[in-house]
């Protein structure tokens, strides 16, 4: 008989640990509560627009004012800067972009890139807002004309604060 209480914790111990283990696969707990999971950006966004900037013959400097501080520049690899961006967000895609740039002396060789996105399109992507439009921020010819004119206000002087004095005149006239 005292087998049985022994069978009966161990069962019990087994089905809460494998309870356990299933909770820790899933993002939230019961379908109930999601914990919160932090977005996790490494390296620098490098847009297309950037890249494009970079022309063989730049200086290390020019680049550095560029695209910023390279994520990877080794000491044993001195002719080339590594940019690398990554992206972690739950609910998303991972993003992981590279650029290499490499370098003849203190003068750009050549630029390789994989597919990099537009600045609209990075911000796009990044965005926790979508379908949010661009709002309009000039006037056309027509429209401008179609205002109505300012009103001219003339301004009195103000009224002096305090004791008005006459004062005689230094010089005789």
């Amino acid at each position: 008989m005292p087998r049985r209480p022994i069978l009966l914790s161990t069962l019990a111990a087994g089905i809460l640990l494998t309870g356990c283990e299933s909770l820790q696969r899933t993002d939230s707990f019961m379908g109930l509560i999601t914990p919160y999971r932090i977005d996790i950006v490494q390296g620098n966004a490098i847009t297309r627009e950037q890249a494009s900037r970079v022309k063989p013959g730049m200086s290390r400097l020019q680049v550095r004012d560029i695209m910023g501080t390279p994520l990877v520049a080794d000491p044993f690899h001195a002719q080339r800067w590594d940019y690398v961006f990554s992206l972690r967000r739950p609910g998303t895609d991972a993003q992981r972009r590279s650029v290499v740039v490499l370098f003849e002396g203190d003068a750009v060789k050549s630029v390789e890139a994989t597919e990099l996105p537009t600045e609209q399109e990075f911000v796009a992507s990044i965005s926790r807002f979508k379908n949010v439009q661009t709002p309009k921020l000039e006037l056309t010819e027509e429209e401008r004309k179609a205002l109505p004119l300012p009103v001219r206000r003339e301004v009195p002087l103000p009224e002096p604060v305090g004791p008005v004095r006459e004062y005689p005149a230094l010089e005789r006239s």
